[in-house]
């Protein structure tokens, strides 16, 4: 409690202070003198929060006190109204005076409420405090850092950068490699990285650094569906298949090993995200997201692509899937260009 006794306080700062008690300064410069008998103590304080007011909508300190603190703290404001109750955070030896609100009413149910003359960052930062002197074990702060919101922004749009030029370079390798079959598996890599963002969206989740980088190894393995897709239907034209019949092996046989490697990388995604924590975690919600939409662009969507093209031309006779290769014979036996 505050000692408000007429001439104390000036004793005091005259360098007499009375028994019992200690001189403090609040956080405005003014002196304080504090009874040394500690009503309640840190262990008694569950919680600590800010927010406002009900009845003047003014920033607030709401504080919840056990059921021991709750019974010391309802006879201590019923015996004391109109007074004031100094909140000190004694750390090493030393104190601070957090803050010394009026009482203003007997107080009762563990529910406290400090208000009056604060702003929202003071509540925020008496809030903190509070709940930092409630901690059972002292703090010792070895080194602090801040750092600006720039940072974060800058790191991320490194990261976005190098997904776009990632997808670029891909893009670039697949057209030159595979020309049409590689355009459309282009197409299929931009709406998986769609379908994937949306996802996100749906789920309102924060798309932090590992989360890119997820999004970095999606596209990755989506591409990857597609080269098998492609070479099988390589495969087929080399063996003396017609085109239309290349396009339909070529998807129904790597299909299997599709959703073959697809299955065990998300087996192992859902092992970081069950047994994972923080970015982690993070990292592994976009990594199974990105495993299920590249099995659906690489096989769904590039199907009904191709069939787009292909699909309405009976008599085909070449395919646009880049140079045919086949030992001991020339490219011409091949049915593509």
């Amino acid at each position: 409690m505050v000692d408000d006794s007429p001439g104390a306080l000036e004793a005091a700062i005259a360098g007499q202070v009375p028994f019992g008690t200690e001189l403090y300064v609040e956080r405005g410069g003014r002196p304080l003198l504090v009874k040394k008998q500690v009503v309640l103590t840190g262990d008694r304080l569950t919680d600590a929060q800010p927010g406002f007011d009900n009845q003047t909508h003014e920033p607030a300190v709401h504080l919840s006190l056990d059921s021991a603190g709750s019974r010391i703290f309802k006879e201590i404001t019923r015996e004391n109204v109109g007074k004031r109750m100094a909140i000190l955070l004694i750390e090493k030896g030393k104190g601070e005076v957090v803050t010394a609100p009026v009482i203003r009413t007997e107080i009762g149910g563990g529910r406290v409420q400090i208000s009056g003359s604060m702003s929202t960052m003071e509540a925020n930062d008496t809030a903190l405090l509070l709940r930092s002197g409630s901690l059972a074990a002292p703090m010792e702060i070895i080194e602090e850092r801040t750092i600006g919101p720039s940072l974060g922004a800058d790191n991320i749009q490194k990261g976005f950068q190098s997904t776009m030029w990632g997808f670029a370079a891909i893009a670039v390798f697949m057209i030159s490699y595979y020309m049409l079959f590689g355009l459309v598996s282009v197409i299929c890599l931009a709406a998986n990285l769609l379908f994937l963002v949306a996802l996100l969206s749906l789920l309102q989740a924060t798309l932090t650094l590992p989360g890119i980088a997820a999004i970095a190894l999606a596209l990755g393995m989506a591409i990857d569906a597609n080269v098998l897709i492609n070479e099988r239907i390589r495969e087929e034209l080399r063996n003396g298949s017609t085109p239309q019949a290349a396009i339909h092996t070529g998807y129904e046989r790597a299909f299997g090993t599709i959703l073959d490697s697809n299955i065990t990388t998300l087996i192992a995604g859902i092992a970081l995200l069950v047994f994972g924590s923080g970015p982690i975690r993070g990292f592994a919600v976009v990594h199974c997201l990105g495993i299920l939409t590249s099995l659906f662009s690489a096989v769904v969507v590039s199907r009904a692509l191709i069939n787009l093209i292909y699909g309405r031309r009976r008599k085909l006779e070449s395919l646009s899937i880049g140079q045919i290769w086949k030992p001991g014979n020339s490219a011409k036996a091949a049915p593509a260009k």
